[in-house]
């Protein structure tokens, strides 16, 4: 596909699910470079701007199964009836989502009838995952994509990839994330650095590339409203001991939903953050060669731990409610999130009562 192929249809395939959805859900928009000689057909200039496209767009409406673009291509519109849940119909893409915390949320979220795009770096993973998805649901409902969220190119490219498949989406969850505990006296710059450039720069990235596309759908239809949502930390609400890299790149993330949702909110895009609590259970916690029992144990994080459960059980102490998060406790903020049209720039914590806002 050329740039300007390439180019046309991230203008044209968003602009047509959302001009052509019925009661609030878009069809999936699939393209094809072979112009179907039986499908009406509109011209548009090479490379043609975001009003043009919508003007045209909106003179060839209502639409039939198939529209044509003159040296472009075709554009389908498919429609599955049979979907059922609190995300129905909606395409979701979801970062770090080929193992941990981000494969549950794409699990859950197709479980509840959405189009999940499993977006990670780890691609071979991310197929894996989608493949056991689509076997499940439909080889429709879901893909993998490749990103490296710390990479403008890699997510421009992933996002296309995303419309020539489906059309366009409707939510983008930030949940990719790393964390490299130790003390502020004795970390190395690098990891700094890394965990800056993934927590904090990747969501800025994200949202600079998603929120283009979800702005185009809501110019081509006032009244489509779309969702970015990051997953964020109690870290990003409470200072960490000796883990000072996390906790600044999440507090910093918090300041950017903020920021992001008083611009955005005038592009139909409610930009929230969602505060977990500890995820004891995932690999972030549990692995036994690098997670974050381990890292707390070799750092003398925890006074007197002599064993990871030792570690465990302090952790857990400080849950009021004496348990560690697990992904129904954060889904159920994600589906608040998106069925609450009157909210945005919001840090929901889901944390036990570990941390309570004041």
């Amino acid at each position: 596909m050329t740039d300007s192929t390439a180019h046309n249809v991230n203008s044209i395939a968003p602009a047509i699910r959302v001009l052509a959805a019925k009661d609030s859900v878009c069809p999936l928009v699939r393209f094809s470079e072979q112009v179907d000689s039986d499908a009406p057909k509109i011209t548009l200039s090479d490379e043609a701007a975001a009003e043009q496209v919508i003007n045209t767009l909106n003179e060839a409406a209502p639409f039939e199964s198939k529209l044509a673009v003159e040296g472009v291509g075709t554009f389908e519109m498919i429609w599955d009836e049979n979907l059922a849940g609190r995300v129905a119909g909606k395409v979701i893409i979801v970062t770090g989502a080929a193992q941990g915390f981000g494969l549950e949320i794409a699990q859950n979220l197709a479980a509840q009838g959405a189009y999940v795009v499993l977006a990670d770096i780890n691609a071979d993973e991310a197929q894996k995952q989608a493949d056991l998805l689509r076997n499940q649901y439909g080889s429709d409902r879901a893909m993998a994509i490749a990103m490296n969220v710390t990479d403008l190119a890699s997510i421009e490219a992933a996002i296309s990839e995303v419309i020539t498949f489906y059309g366009g989406f409707d939510a983008f969850i930030s949940n990719a994330g790393v964390l490299k505990a130790e003390s502020v006296k004795t970390q190395p710059e690098k990891d700094f650095e890394f965990s800056t450039a993934v927590n904090y720069k990747g969501y800025f990235l994200c949202t600079q590339v998603a929120s283009k596309i979800l702005a185009l759908q809501h110019q081509a239809n006032p009244a489509y409203r779309s969702d970015i949502i990051q997953i964020n930390s109690k870290s990003g609400l409470v200072g960490s001991n000796r883990n000072a890299a996390y906790a600044g790149s999440k507090f910093g993330g918090i300041g950017l939903t903020q920021s992001f949702a008083l611009e955005l909110i005038e592009d139909g895009i409610k930009v929230n953050s969602i505060c977990p609590g500890n995820f004891f259970d995932g690999p972030l916690w549990s692995n036994p060669d690098n997670g974050l029992f381990v890292q707390y144990l070799r750092t003398g994080k925890v006074p007197g731990a002599k064993t990871i459960e030792d570690v465990k059980r302090f952790y857990e102490a400080k849950v009021p409610m004496r348990r560690g998060c697990t992904t129904p406790d954060v889904m159920a903020a994600v589906y608040y999130l998106i069925e609450q049209q009157y909210e945005t720039g919001q840090a929901v914590p889901v944390t036990g009562g570990q941390v309570m806002l004041h």
